[in-house]
């Protein structure tokens, strides 16, 4: 299986924080899936930590690209595709994060694995958070 982690899940697993369930962190350590993080995570990250909504971010803002290569995740950057549809989608939902990580998902066939119940107003494929 092809997974994208929504932000909070790669910081939950990060952290190895209690938050993250069972089985979506089952399912990042199954060898036989593909684990994608979004550039759009190092983004938001930055972001939030800068204006204090994350305060526990500083040590993977620093190490970021080293626990990619570390967990043996694969970057998923940013395409001109995945911004115009993002941009494109008429869901009211206004977070440009979550915007982009369902472009994402869509284009490249990637399940989202997130709790967040957001993904269901977009064209893909979640696990967790139905």
């Amino acid at each position: 299986m092809k997974l994208l982690l929504d932000t909070h899940t790669f910081l939950w697993w990060c952290l190895d924080d209690p938050k993250l369930p069972r089985k979506p962190r089952s399912l990042i350590q199954d060898q036989k899936n593909q684990i994608f993080v979004s550039s759009v995570s190092a983004w938001e990250i930055s972001t939030k930590s800068r204006i204090g909504k994350l305060d526990s971010a500083g040590e993977i803002i620093s190490r970021y690209e080293w626990l990619l290569e570390a967990d043996g995740f694969q970057e998923l950057l940013i395409t001109t595709r995945h911004a115009l549809r993002a941009g494109s989608y008429t869901v009211a939902h206004r977070d440009p994060f979550d915007r982009m990580l369902a472009a994402q998902a869509e284009i490249e066939g990637l399940t989202v694995l997130s709790q967040d119940k957001v993904f269901k107003d977009f064209p893909v494929k979640t696990i967790w958070g139905k």
